[in-house]
Order: structure tokens, then sequence, then C-alpha cells
């Protein structure tokens, strides 16, 4: 990569991520955004085999959006700018792929995880239905710089808002923000209208899950826990409630909110918007209850 096309990835990704801020945190809790981003920089698209329409098969299209009435709560929300396909903080730093590049990867790269095994480390290799993304192989030095400049910066702020969270309320509570397809690829029939991942009861305290899942059914949506998603890299290294910290991911049908073949919002969009904030009102004062010695204690 030339320094000019380095200098124009960088303007277009500054900053590489948001946090929309509360007036006022009122609530140990914490949303992240990780795979909404669409700022697809140039130079990306032009290494790229796929065209942009087919790369946004893996964004979280207006997840972001659907979740940002939680600062109105007093909680924020940290997203991302750039796009899943480009960079996933939804893995270990360096969790890559050998296969896209032409030079060895260094001994601390994690490169057998089943996750780069399906071409979906921490840069992908495919979109979609196994799609390969780029023209030619990567550099190490690419590879390292979107790590250094976006992947880092995320965590550094994620973890800071979690440490505040814990510091002002003794706990932290993070609500890890995702959207699937309506339909599995080889998987007969729709999938839930919500799936609920707390890495199969380790992640998070084991009422606030169950509060969840209760509370989208009084909503009228079909809910399901841990399959087939439990959450991942996000849910599992920050959720330990033996330290206080509680991390959840969230998937939402995308078939309720957005038409997934023109990535349009529908009307459906607004119900499921003012649902998840009547659920985040309702959960939040539940978790007041969570941070009593009793509860803790069980």
């Amino acid at each position: 990569m030339s320094a000019r096309e380095r200098a124009a990835i960088l303007a277009e990704l500054n900053p590489p991520h948001l946090v929309h801020r509360p007036a006022e945190v009122v609530h140990p809790f914490v949303f992240s955004s990780p795979h909404s981003g669409r700022v697809y920089p140039k130079a990306f698209l032009e290494d790229s085999r796929l065209p942009a329409a087919t790369l946004r098969k893996s964004e979280d299209a207006f997840v972001e959006e659907l979740f940002l009435e939680v600062t109105k709560l007093g909680a924020p929300l940290i997203a991302a700018r750039f796009p899943r396909a480009y960079l996933d903080v939804n893995r270990e730093p360096y969790e890559l792929d050998p296969e896209l590049f032409a030079e060895r990867l260094p001994d601390f790269a994690n490169t057998r995880s089943l996750r780069v095994v399906g071409g979906l480390g921490t840069i992908a290799r495919v979109v979609a239905e196994s799609e390969e993304i780029y023209r030619r192989p990567l550099t190490v030095e690419a590879a390292f710089e979107r790590i250094n400049r976006l992947y880092k910066p995320y965590h550094a702020e994620l973890g800071h808002l979690l440490t505040a969270a814990r510091r002002s309320f003794g706990a932290g509570f993070l609500i890890d923000c995702h959207s699937m397809p309506s339909v599995g690829a080889g998987q007969p029939g729709q999938r839930p209208q919500f799936v609920i991942g707390d890495r199969f009861g380790s992640s998070c305290h084991p009422g606030l899950t169950r509060f969840i899942q209760a509370e989208l059914a009084k909503l009228g949506y079909e809910v399901a826990l841990n399959r087939p998603y439990a959450g991942g890299f996000i849910t599992e290294h920050y959720g330990n409630p033996s330290l206080g910290v509680h991390a959840l991911q969230i998937e939402v049908n995308r078939c309720l909110y957005m038409n997934e073949e023109t990535f349009e919002t529908t009307p459906g969009f607004h119900r499921v918007a003012r649902d998840l904030k009547t659920l985040m009102e309702r959960v939040m004062i539940e978790a007041t209850s969570l941070l009593s010695p009793r509860a803790a204690a069980e």
C-alpha cells in the first residue's frame, strides 16, 4: 500500500469509531455496535473482487440506529465506522488467516481458530456464501495497520467505558448489539427474531439473561438462547461476572426492520427501535436489583 493510499484511508476512517454519549451517565450499561460501520475505504473497494452490495452482506446495517435511543436512557453507545468486511473487532486482535497473506505470519497470530478456518478472522477472507473478497494477497504490514489504527482504539475505548461504569456503579453491563440474516446458509426455515448470547451462562448473571429473554417474549418476539449465536470475542473477553462485568450479545433478525436485498429500512424499523428502548428501560431497572449483595452471591 502506498503512502497516498494509507493517508486516504486514514482520512476516510477518521474517526474510526463514534461514541454516542448521554447527557449524563445514570446506568452501569455500555452498548457496543461493532459491525454496523458502513464507511468502505475506496482502496478496499478497489482491492476487492466483489461489488459493494455483496460486501455489505456481512454488515449489521442500521444496528447503531436501532439502539441509539439508549443514550436518552443514560447509557453510552460505541459504534465502529469501518465495516466488518474490512476489519472485525469481534475477534481476537491477531486471529489471522494464512491464506490471505503471501508472507509468513508471526508466531503469536492465531491461525487455527474455527473462525479463521471459515475465512472469518480479524480480517475476513470471505463474505456471504464463502465468496472470496480480495483480488490478491495482503501484506502483513497492511493487516497490522488496520489492527493498530482501528481495532486497538475501539477496544481501548470500550474498555474505558466499562471501567468507568464499574468505578461509578460497582459493576458494568455490556450489551453487544448485532443483526443476523433471516435465513442461514444451508439451514431450513427462518431464524428466530432475536437470539441472546451469554456464552452458555459464563459471561453474564443468569438472572439478567432470563429477564431479557422473558421481556422480549412479552413484547411478542420469538427468542432463542445461545443458538445459533452464543456471543463472540467481545462477549467472551469482557464478560466476567466474578469481577462485576456482565456481557450479553443480542442478535436482531434483519427481516424485522430492513429489506435484506436493497439495504433499506422498512416500516418495522420504528417498532423494533421502540421495543428495544422499552426493553432496555426495563432491563436497567432489573439490573439494579442484581447489584445487591444477595443477588451477587446467587
